[in-house]
């Protein structure tokens, strides 16, 4: 099966399974009781129903209507697809809301417009004005897309972007300020070539022209040649950038000598190597054609080596990428209920993105990208998707913008407290699982999957293997792995299976040969002889084990259809502790909204010591740094601060008095109860001296094992909460167990969490 078929049925299964589509509402007021109800129906629902009649701005204070936004189409451009009609292109503008969810804590209803009439698609959007914050036009054809966002910006009184035309070019026009500063150019005197004429090659020409470039200076390509008087089958908005100061026969490859800048937004490879070498010195190169840009990075750098390079997409330098843009903007302007979208507020987003990319990158971006230290430079003139400061960088900026242009309704007039506000929302930490498969992919590690008899770890063997994030290694019986590959229709050509149980090869017989004698040398004097070792080799966990100790594997995934045991002894026996360390522990990532959280010891020692524990929370406080996220670590019982008495809460007491004196910096308190770190105002009134005070905790330590376990299964399942782990803490090299019953999501995630400790344990 092939890779593009392959995606196909990842991609119909990722929609469909469970409750089908991306969104879903969720109450966000109490319902459990008949009071409940009754206020948030009738007869309390009456109230506020009457004092929104007599003063119509109090819907913002007693509806949704400040955080919910229209995503809107008619299915007549969608992505590269083109006019698929409107319920063909449901789960584009489903996704459009997720992207609105996630990034900026905004919420969607996505309608889909059964018309292609403007009158009528203006219209039933209008009647829909009291519903909505703002309204994003999505995926609608040009030249209908033009004449329906202007006659709606002019009709409604909240907020109206077609982002097909402006987001592109808000994030393009940043990315273009940057560049020309490096090169040392001015946006007045470039010549720019923009290829495609169509709704966002308009929109980014006349951003363009509002930061100073000449129209003059811009020829402007669609299908049939340059833009030019003489054509008769221009449209009024093409017609804008019609160009007589060049010949009307010009071709692109003739317009491309000696321009300055190449803007793309048309179709894949129309661009040769040929035709960027004429071009002037230090020149830029926006190939944003998705999937396939109208010439290669390599090719372009092939071709000269003094090019500033972007694309669409984001396995290059330089993506500009809407993401950037429309959550941030429409956040600003629901927050100080902006009438429009003008076009100061979308300067200042493209102002404040290009500041954010000068500015010192966040540790947890460049972990994303496996890269030191990011600094803005030729390879990043634009702020990385993955970057937390987006939200608070760009959303003000807009706000600012609208109450400086007099649009804005409710002014903000505590700027603090708003990026603070802002910083709430989402949890900036979020970003952690992002971080770690882009990580993963920087460097692909060797990744051996002990229970590969298993359709769900073969599809994540399928999808690290395709996405280039690890190279797995699968160990099982040759025949059933290949029928499962075959029955499954799954993509696994090149990947290495091993049968450690059944030998079939010289190769492998040698192997489990090598590594009996390996473990034999390991654990002789703990009783084992040459022939248990050869019977112990066999097992796949042991196998796996000794894989990664001898390095021919980086790290090993196990577990899936072992007890938990089963898989952390032979890792012991063979890979060993780390120097140092005296106890193995595990650890749990529950991905909550406002961050990830860690809870340790989840899975090995069933009732640690105080001594114990100061080593779990040591080990899991590295592993936390290595994520670049600051461990703010609860040391949890059933006492707060010696108010009960017990061995439970002795011991966690003890704990923390020894880990302040061996870690001053360490940000550590307790004994404490497990609610108090994520309650604040609580724990400010009664504990002001805790070092968790201020910002709370994102590390809980556990006082034994069955309080752990029953803690993270019980707020995983009843909140719904993604899991990661357990995280194996404390081996020589990276070991991490599956738990019965993983998803092919969550043993992808253990994968790359293995990869990176794999490259960090270099």
């Amino acid at each position: 099966m092939d890779v593009k078929n392959s995606l196909k049925e990842e991609a119909l299964h990722y929609h469909a399974k469970g409750r089908p589509g991306k969104i879903e509402v969720i109450p966000s007021k109490e319902t459990a009781s008949q009071k409940d109800l009754t206020l948030a129906y009738s007869p309390g629902v009456a109230d506020p129903c009457l004092e929104i009649h007599a003063n119509p701005d109090d819907i913002y204070k007693y509806t949704a209507k400040g955080n919910l936004v229209a995503v809107i189409s008619n299915g007549t451009a969608v992505l590269g697809l083109g006019d698929i009609g409107p319920g063909a292109s449901k789960p584009v503008m489903e996704g459009k809301g997720l992207l609105f969810k996630i990034y900026a804590d905004i919420d969607v209803f996505d309608l889909e417009l059964d018309t292609k009439n403007v009158d009528e698609f203006v219209r039933t959007v209008k009647i829909l004005e009291p519903t909505f914050g703002g309204i994003n036009l999505e995926d609608i054809s040009a030249p209908e897309c033009f004449e329906i966002e202007e006659r709606l910006k002019a009709e409604l009184n909240i907020p109206v972007m077609h982002d097909d035309q402006h987001g592109t070019a808000i994030i393009s026009a940043a990315a273009l300020l940057n560049a020309l500063e490096l090169v040392e150019k001015k946006m007045e005197n470039v010549r720019i070539i923009i290829n495609g004429a169509g709704a966002s090659a308009t929109s980014c020409t006349r951003l363009y022209c509002s930061l100073g470039a000449k129209k003059k200076n811009i020829l402007m390509f669609d299908s049939k040649g340059l833009i030019h008087p003489s054509r008769t089958n221009l449209d009024g908005r093409k017609s804008e950038f019609a160009n007589d100061h060049f010949p009307a026969e010009m071709t692109l490859a003739e317009a491309m000598v000696g321009a300055d800048v190449f803007v793309g937004l048309s179709k894949g490879n129309i661009l040769s190597e040929d035709m960027i070498r004429p071009m002037a010195k230090d020149c830029i190169i926006f190939a944003m054609a998705n999937p396939t840009p109208e010439i290669s990075y390599e090719k372009a750098m092939n071709a000269r080596k003094d090019i500033i390079f972007a694309t669409g997409r984001s396995d290059y330098p330089n993506q500009v990428n809407n993401v950037l843009g429309f959550p941030y903007i429409f956040r600003g302007a629901l927050d100080v209920r902006s009438k429009v979208i003008n076009e100061e507020m979308k300067l200042a987003a493209v102002y404040a993105l290009a500041d954010l990319a000068k500015k010192p990158v966040p540790d947890i971006v460049n972990l994303a990208y496996g890269i030191d230290n990011i600094v803005f430079g030729r390879e990043y003139i634009i702020p990385k998707p993955v970057d937390p400061r987006l939200l608070t960088t760009v959303a003000p900026a807009v706000a600012r913008a609208a109450m400086e242009t007099g649009v804005a309704k409710y002014p903000i007039a505590n700027w603090e407290a708003y990026e603070l506000q802002l910083s709430k929302r989402l949890g900036l930490d979020n970003t952690l699982m992002k971080v770690i498969i882009n990580k993963a992919k920087t460097k692909p590690k060797r990744v051996v999957l002990a229970d590969a008899e298993n359709v769900s770890v073969l599809k994540a063997a399928q999808e690290v293997w395709a996405d280039r994030l690890a190279t797995p290694i699968l160990l099982g019986n040759h025949a059933v792995i290949k029928q499962l590959i075959q029955e499954n229709k799954l993509n696994l050509k090149g990947v290495e299976i091993i049968d450690s149980y059944s030998p079939e090869t010289e190769a492998e017989k040698e192997r489990s040969a090598l590594y009996a004698e390996l473990l034999f040398k390991k654990r002789q004097r703990q009783g084992l002889n040459h022939s248990e070792a050869l019977k112990m080799v066999r097992r796949r966990n042991y196998f796996g084990s000794m894989m990664v100790a001898n390095g021919d594997a980086d790290a090993m995934i196990g577990g899936m259809s072992r007890n938990y045991p089963d898989t952390v002894r032979p890792a012991l026996q063979c890979i060993g502790r780390k120097d140092g360390v005296q106890k193995v522990s595990g650890m749990y990532i529950l991905m909550t909204r406002f961050g990830p959280l860690f809870l340790a010891d989840t899975t090995v020692n069933f009732n640690p010591t105080a001594e114990e524990i100061v080593e779990i929370t040591e080990l899991a406080a590295k592993q936390v740094e290595k994520f670049n996220i600051k461990p703010r670590i609860a040391l949890i019982t059933y006492s707060n601060f010696g108010s009960a008495e017990g061995d439970d809460a002795k011991k966690m007491k003890k704990a923390v008095q020894v880990l302040k004196e061996r870690n001053p910096t360490m940000i550590v308190d307790g004994e404490i109860q497990a609610h108090l770190p994520f309650n604040l105002d609580l724990m400010k009134e009664n504990h002001p001296f805790s070092d968790l005070s201020n910002e709370g905790a994102n590390v809980l330590i556990f006082p034994n094992l069955s309080s752990s376990n029953i803690a993270y299964n019980l707020v995983k399942e009843v909140a719904g909460i993604e899991k990661i782990g357990p995280i194996l803490l404390g081996l020589k090299k990276p070991v991490h167990v599956l738990q019965l019953g993983s998803s092919t999501r969550e043993i992808v995630n253990m994968i790359a969490i293995a990869v990176v400790d794999a490259q960090m344990s270099i």
